[in-house]
């Protein structure tokens, strides 16, 4: 069940909204700004919070309602919910209204990560990348039907021939034999998930290229995998039609996500 409220300076409004999922929800309400993570430690930390609220924040001239106080709302709003975790969605109209919705988060089956999952490529591409604007998910509403009713996992924005990012995910290869981790760093979203993969990789020694895979190069990635704050490290095994490496999650990847549960413990902010 998804709940949603506008917070005010003054007060919280609850919403009825007659939503399934957070695009939809999101889609009913102004455009703006938005960031997804999930909670950890029963709803009482994020993982990147600072860098989540930054990024509904930067754009907006006149913010209605000021950081500290979203925490406090935001605190108060998940005490519901352990010992489930949430999965939460604030939104910042481009007005500077706050909205908030949340819903109990739904872990991935332990398969996905034990043996991968399959993405697909498409021409499609954020007006603005370094923007997390709720027009994407207006106009992406029909490949994000697309994929849930083929049952893709992910959908690889291409540009130009090369993958840059996924529609709700960033994107990483391994090149094995020249030991390099790779992904894109310009025209996408700058995740946070992406840059505290990137921060394990530095410090496990590993090498980052910042180059994006070309589309008549896929068959030359060893590994491949998916980032986003409510899902974290997510292998990939297939592109279109082409599969990755073995066709199963490699040893880079299952080291980064043995890594990544490690860092989420040590690193995740309180609210």
């Amino acid at each position: 069940m998804i709940q949603t409220w506008q917070i005010t300076p003054t007060q919280i409004f609850k919403l009825e909204r007659d939503a399934s999922s957070l695009d939809e929800v999101t889609r009913l309400l102004p455009d703006g700004y938005y960031s997804t993570f999930r909670t950890f430690d029963g709803c009482r930390r994020v993982l990147g919070l600072d860098a989540h609220l930054q990024r509904l924040y930067e754009p907006v001239a006149s913010p209605r309602v000021n950081e500290s106080l979203l925490r406090r709302q935001l605190r108060a709003l998940l005490e519901p919910y352990p010992p489930e975790e949430a999965r939460v969605r604030a939104i910042m109209t481009k007005q500077g209204e706050v909205y908030v919705a949340i819903e109990p988060l739904k872990p991935l089956p332990r398969d996905v990560f034990e043996k991968g999952v399959q993405v697909e490529t498409v021409e499609l591409r954020r007006e603005h990348p370094h923007l997390k604007s709720t027009t994407f998910i207006m106009r992406s509403d029909s490949e994000r039907k697309h994929i849930a009713q083929e049952g893709i996992f992910e959908a690889l924005l291409v540009k130009d021939g090369k993958i840059l990012e996924g529609m709700t995910s960033n994107f990483f290869y391994v090149l094995r034999r020249d030991a390099y981790v790779c992904t894109a760093q310009d025209d996408i979203l700058l995740g946070v998930t992406r840059q505290t993969v990137i921060d394990i990789l530095r410090g496990r020694g590993l090498e980052i290229k910042y180059q994006p895979l070309k589309l008549e190069q896929v068959s030359t990635a060893d590994e491949a995998f998916i980032t986003s704050s409510s899902r974290g490290i997510v292998p990939v095994v297939k592109i279109d039609n082409m599969t990755i490496g073995q066709g199963r999650p490699g040893p880079v990847t299952k080291q980064l996500i043995e890594a990544y549960e490690t860092y989420v413990i040590e690193k995740a902010e309180k609210i």
